[in-house]
């Protein structure tokens, strides 16, 4: 295993780059422990496989280095850097056994016959394989498949960091919430440093323990789950983590702060001060129908079992809120309500409000 980090990281697919824009990867910094799990999450053509490729040391970064533990490996070929990776179609052998399949790097690395069978075994238990060991890894289900595939990325215990690249997206849907159970339950049990790449949101925060969100190429959020939905650094977070995805209204912002079309709109704390465009942001779940508020018209209700889903537009903007029980018909006029302490200034999409009251 090993801390891994990730020193002054750009990169581009241009030989001379003159420009931001030439950047597939902007500058990154980060520093992953030994042991935790860890998610890269962010839309497609975002930057997260060209980051995924430079650590596992399929590219050269154009700038910066990788450390592993806190050794130069940014020049290292990917068979020097004891990385074990499972990818979006399972790698298995289809006729070898589950055993076998299982039982490959190890052989391939002329460990002792005893000491692979134990680690077999051990995976397999893990896994819950064991009673498959035998049968022929073609004759597996799909899910069956993928869960031979992680364990022959788990089977090394030399490993120092398993990456999981979009590892479920062509698992059916009903069968997700298994490897994803499974795949926590592993992390915990063999404490392994892992990297798990995606663009599903579920995945990434059921898994990880920290969360770096991307987009275009730049770093925007790190944090835990709870961070990330409650505090978003970024419009882009607060859009791309959250169903729906966080409210924005356009704001004035004056003596520290925010007015939407006249009206003051308490906040977390003061606007600290700047240029840019402001923008008022709130999750659909800190909003709440009143007698009090900004006077609004509902325009649809989606009920969606737990909840329902109010959409109302007030100066025309369209603002959503979670509501539970009871719900106000289309066309009924009601007044939109923000939990103040969830409700914040964003600048040119950064979060500009100092936290606390």
């Amino acid at each position: 295993m090993a801390k891994i980090t990730l020193s002054n990281l750009r990169h581009s697919y241009y030989p001379n780059p003159s420009k931001p824009e030439d950047y597939a990867l902007k500058e990154i910094d980060l520093e992953w422990d030994d042991g935790g799990a860890y998610a890269l999450l962010g839309p497609s053509g975002c930057g997260k496989s060209t980051l995924l490729n430079i650590i596992s040391g399929l590219l050269v970064p154009s700038e910066g280095k990788i450390l592993f533990d806190e050794q130069d490996v940014t020049a290292e070929p990917p068979d020097r850097r004891n990385i074990a990776q499972v990818f979006q179609f399972p790698v298995i052998y289809d006729t070898m056994s589950v055993y076998d399949n299982l039982a490959f790097p190890l052989r391939n690395r002329g460990v002792d016959a005893a000491r692979v069978d134990a680690r077999v075994r051990e995976i397999a238990e893990m896994l819950d394989v064991t009673a498959m060991l035998d049968t022929k890894a073609a004759g597996l289900s799909p899910d069956n498949k993928q869960k031979i595939s992680m364990g022959r990325g788990l089977v090394r215990d030399d490993v120092n960091v398993v990456m999981f690249d979009e590892p479920l997206t062509v698992i059916d849907p009903h069968l997700k919430w298994k490897l994803r159970s499974k795949l926590k339950e592993l992390h915990q049990r063999v404490r392994r440093t892992m990297i798990y790449v995606t663009h599903d949101q579920t995945e990434a925060l059921t898994f990880a323990d920290q969360v770096v969100v991307m987009q275009d190429g730049e770093v925007v959020q790190i944090g835990t789950p709870v961070e990330l939905f409650e505090r978003p650094q970024h419009t882009f977070v607060g859009h791309f983590i959250g169903s729906p995805g966080m409210n924005l209204l356009p704001c004035e912002v004056r003596d520290g702060g925010a007015f939407f079309e006249g009206s003051a709109v308490p906040l977390e704390g003061a606007v600290r001060p700047g240029e840019g465009a402001a923008q008022i942001g709130v999750r659909p779940e800190f909003v709440s129908l009143g007698a009090t508020g900004l006077p609004a018209r509902v325009a649809r209700v989606a009920d969606v079992g737990r909840h329902s889903v109010v959409d109302a537009v007030t100066g025309g903007v369209s603002v959503k809120a979670i509501v539970e029980g009871p719900v106000p018909e289309q066309g009924a006029e009601v007044h939109l309500a923000f939990k103040p302490e969830q409700t914040r200034v964003y600048r040119d999409g950064w979060l500009a409000t100092e936290a606390g009251r």
